[in-house]
């Protein structure tokens, strides 16, 4: 079994920051692929980046690209997202997950374990 706990979301104004932070336990963290979707309400899970083993590979969605950062520290087996320049279209339940696979994907069916989740809200 795999745990992963979200933090670090809340309600901010747009223009603004916010890092989140993704724990995991019960699995060699460091051997695995992570990744950050989000869900905003009333729309279908999208991807937002991934992060390879060691970190030196990562991928990102068009709409994120440049204004916000995956980054990993195997060592406290935690993924982060840090978010800059948010928008209120950023708005959403961000989740972390593991993926499965040994190349990385943008397709969630490729991952099999996920947090509950983290609210970010954005305001105009």
């Amino acid at each position: 079994q795999v745990q992963l706990v979200e933090s670090g979301g809340g309600l901010v104004q747009a223009g603004g920051s916010l890092r989140l932070s993704c724990a995991a336990s019960g699995r060699t963290f460091s051997n695995y692929y992570m990744g950050w979707f989000r869900q905003a309400p009333g729309k279908e899970r999208e991807f937002v980046a991934d992060i390879s083993r060691g970190g030196s590979k990562t991928d990102y969605a068009d709409s994120v690209k440049g204004r916000f950062t995956i980054a990993r520290n195997n060592a406290k087996n935690t993924v982060y997202l840090q978010m800059n320049s948010l928008k209120p279209e950023d708005t959403a339940v961000y989740y972390c997950a593991t993926d499965r696979t040994d190349y990385g994907s943008r397709n969630g069916a490729a991952y099999d374990y996920w947090g509950q989740g983290t609210q970010v809200t954005v305001s105009s």
